[in-house]
Order: structure tokens, then C-alpha cells, then sequence
């Protein structure tokens, strides 16, 4: 039988086809496609080794399939980015210690809230298991911070303030920057014991070993000044296109002043104040029966008034809240611009300034609070007390950093 011309081109064109496959499969190495931190396969790329799973196996090499950081609880995500931080308005104080600049920082992690009395007590409640009287009295609040002095009557908030449960979810108030810091060692510690019982790991494996399956929690700790400025200022909601924002921001929520200049965006009505603070002199809240008081002449529940953009309660107001940096005046010109902070004076020493007392154990405050002036409302502005010392103005909340992008 004769094949006609089509007939011979249809099989040439399926010899040619098996062929390049024969040729293709005998040259092909085995590939595994894109390998991703959420799907890396069955096998080492580069040994062919197959991995283990088996999350309490320290025998064979482990892959975790599920990697995604565990925040912790109460904690908001903060997407990073450029920002311009200072003082953006007139700087009354001539303090001239927070100009204007450009930096960047990365995602982290902050409380939405700033630590209760309620949070405190569970803190003291787990350490008197662990440490001796003596050391406990040291991370007590100080009572003693009420008492204001002898022209003043304060025994109420001296006596029931931290204690009482109608105070539960206050922020907790005469505590020092060093204690806020044994608070965040201690949260770290507690949240982490409780997430490997969750997850059944056993109960012998180091820190490493848990971060190689997922399930260490990275530290809490106090935020960065500039980490705290940017989350107050919470620019995210004035974005508009791209990276274009509209306007500026003098406090943490939208308008140059101090009330709710909208019907339905915040919480309240219009015409609400925004903030716990004091108004003016000797005016802690206003007028009792008016819908424009503040509420409260001390601070208040750490859920009152409208969060930030970034669903932050009270980044102005209420209390005014510890930060990571050493506080130097010169911080704002010295500092990098990638993730600013100032953990030493290196830079800016202390035998600079001869006429002051400046020292590596002054620490910077932030926020305004309910016994300040609209003034310090302003996330740029920034104060600093000794690391020791505690008021009935100052607390804190804790931060946490973001861990590489999910799953990537």
C-alpha cells in the first residue's frame, strides 16, 4: 500500500515527536517547581533527602510546613514604611530636640492597648511562685505615686487605684521603665511556655529548635521611640493614591483639634473630645452633664475613645507611655534612618553636655496624658524621666517584631 504525501508528513511528525521525548526524559534532571516556606516539598532540592515533619522529631531533619509568626495576644500589626518624624508644629518648649526627618522602619507588632492593672496583678500573681518577697516588693507599682503631695486629697486612688476591680482595665500607672522591661521579659516567657503546650512540643527543645519549627514567639518588649511616633501617627489613614497623602497629621486622629470633627467616622458624636486630658488649668475633664466631658478627671478604661488607623487606643492621652531610647537631644540628627533608636549615648555622650544631667539612664516618654496639656498630645513631642522613677501619669505598652513576610 502506498502512502500518499499527507499520510508520510502525519508520521514523520510522530516519529519527531517521540524522538524529542525519548532525548528530552533521558536529559531532564528532576525538579521540584518553586519552593516556598509554606510549600517546600517532600524532598531536599539538593540532596533528595526526605524531609521530616514530625514536629517532635529531633532525630531527623525537620521542615516545618507551616511558617507563619505567632504574634502573641492583644498585639496589632503595624506595616512599616517611609515616614517623616518630629515635631511638625511650633515647638513652644524650645526643647529643639525632634526635628523633622525621613526614615523607614519595618513591620513590628504593638498592644492595642496600654498595660492594665488587671494585666499587672496576673504579672505579680505568676512571680511571687518564683522569686522571693523582697524581690517582688521591687516590681510593685508605687502607690505612693497618688499621693500628691499635702494640698492634695488623693487617699482614694492611693488606696484602690491598682487593686480595686472597678480599676481592672486601667492603664497600670507608678511603674518604672524597669519594670516595664521585667513585665516584658516575664509576658515573653509566659505567652512562649503556653503556645508550646498548645502545640505539643516537647517541653526540651531550645529556643533555636522551636524557631526552626514555628513556634517560638519573638520578644516583647518596649517600642522604639520612632516605632511608638509612627504608630500614634498612624498615616495609613491618610492615604490616598499610591504614595501620595493628603495632608499631615498634629495628633493621632484627622483635623487640628481636639474633637471629633465627624459624624460617623469615630466613635461618639461629633463635637466628643478624642482624648483624655487636661484641658486647662485646673480642668481635668469639663462640666459634669455635658456630652462634651471627657469622661474621666483621672485616667480611664484603656477602651475608651476611638482607636488610631492602625486600631490603637489612647496613643494620645490617658497615660503617657515608656520607649525603648535613651533620651539625648541630639537623637533626631545622630540616629540612623533605617529603624532608628538610641540604645547607648554612643554618639552623643554625656561629658558633652557640662551644664546638664544628662545621663544613659534618662529614658524618653510618649503620648500626653490625663494630666497634660493638649499640647503633648502630639505624637513628636517627648519627655524623659530617670529609668528608675514611676508617676501616676506614665505606663506603657508592649511591641514585638514582625518576622519576614508570611509563608514566603
Amino acid at each position: 500500500m502506498r502512502l500518499s504525501n499527507k499520510s508520510w508528513g502525519i508520521w514523520i511528525a510522530a516519529f519527531a515527536i517521540v524522538g524529542s521525548s525519548i532525548l528530552t526524559s533521558c536529559n531532564k534532571t528532576p525538579g521540584y517547581g518553586r519552593r516556598t516556606a509554606n510549600k517546600p516539598g517532600k524532598k531536599s532540592a539538593t540532596t533528595g533527602a526526605e524531609f521530616s515533619f514530625d514536629e517532635n522529631d529531633s532525630t531527623q531533619f525537620f521542615v516545618a510546613k507551616k511558617a507563619e509568626q505567632i504574634p502573641g495576644p492583644n498585639l496589632k500589626f503595624i506595616q512599616g514604611g517611609r515616614a517623616v518624624l518630629g515635631s511638625q508644629e511650633e515647638d513652644v518648649m524650645a526643647f529643639r530636640d525632634n526635628q523633622e526627618r525621613t526614615v523607614t522602619l519595618a513591620n513590628f507588632y504593638l498592644d492595642e492597648t496600654e498595660v492594665t492593672n488587671n494585666d499587672y496583678r496576673e504579672f505579680l500573681f505568676n512571680m511571687s511562685k518564683n522569686v522571693s518577697a523582697d524581690s517582688l516588693l521591687k516590681l510593685e507599682p508605687k502607690d505612693n505615686v497618688w499621693a500628691g503631695g499635702e494640698m492634695t486629697f488623693n487617699d482614694m486612688y492611693q488606696s484602690y487605684y491598682f487593686r480595686f476591680p472597678g480599676f481592672n482595665f486601667y492603664p497600670v500607672a507608678g511603674v518604672s521603665w524597669v519594670q516595664a522591661n521585667a513585665y516584658s521579659k516575664w509576658r515573653t516567657e509566659y505567652v512562649q511556655e503556653i503556645l508550646r503546650e498548645q502545640r505539643g512540643i516537647d517541653s526540651s527543645f531550645t529556643k533555636n529548635q522551636l524557631i526552626e519549627r514555628g513556634v517560638a514567639l519573638a520578644d516583647y518588649r518596649l517600642p522604639t521611640e520612632a516605632e511608638w511616633e509612627y504608630a500614634a501617627k498612624a498615616m495609613i489613614g491618610t492615604q490616598y493614591m499610591d504614595e501620595n497623602q493628603e495632608y499631615g497629621r498634629i495628633y493621632p486622629w484627622d483635623g487640628r483639634g481636639v474633637r471629633n470633627p465627624y459624624n460617623v467616622k469615630r466613635k461618639g458624636k461629633q463635637g466628643d473630645m478624642l482624648a483624655n486630658f487636661k484641658r486647662g488649668r485646673g480642668d481635668y475633664g469639663g462640666i459634669a452633664g455635658t456630652q462634651s466631658n471627657d469622661g474621666d478627671i483621672i485616667p480611664t478604661n484603656v477602651y475608651d475613645f476611638a482607636p488610631n488607623d492602625f486600631g490603637l487606643y489612647n496613643m494620645a492621652g490617658n497615660m503617657n507611655e515608656w520607649v525603648q531610647d535613651i533620651y539625648r537631644p541630639l537623637s533626631y540628627q545622630d540616629m540612623d534612618d533605617l529603624n532608628p533608636v538610641r540604645n547607648t549615648g554612643v554618639g552623643d555622650e554625656e561629658d558633652t553636655y557640662v551644664t546638664s544631667m544628662l545621663t544613659d539612664e534618662l529614658r524618653v516618654y510618649k503620648g500626653g496624658s490625663w494630666r497634660d496639656v493638649a499640647y503633648w498630645l502630639a505624637p513628636g513631642t517627648r519627655r524623659f524621666m530617670h529609668q528608675d522613677s514611676a508617676t501616676n501619669h506614665i505606663g506603657f505598652r508592649c511591641a514585638m517584631i514582625s518576622i519576614g513576610e508570611k509563608g514566603k
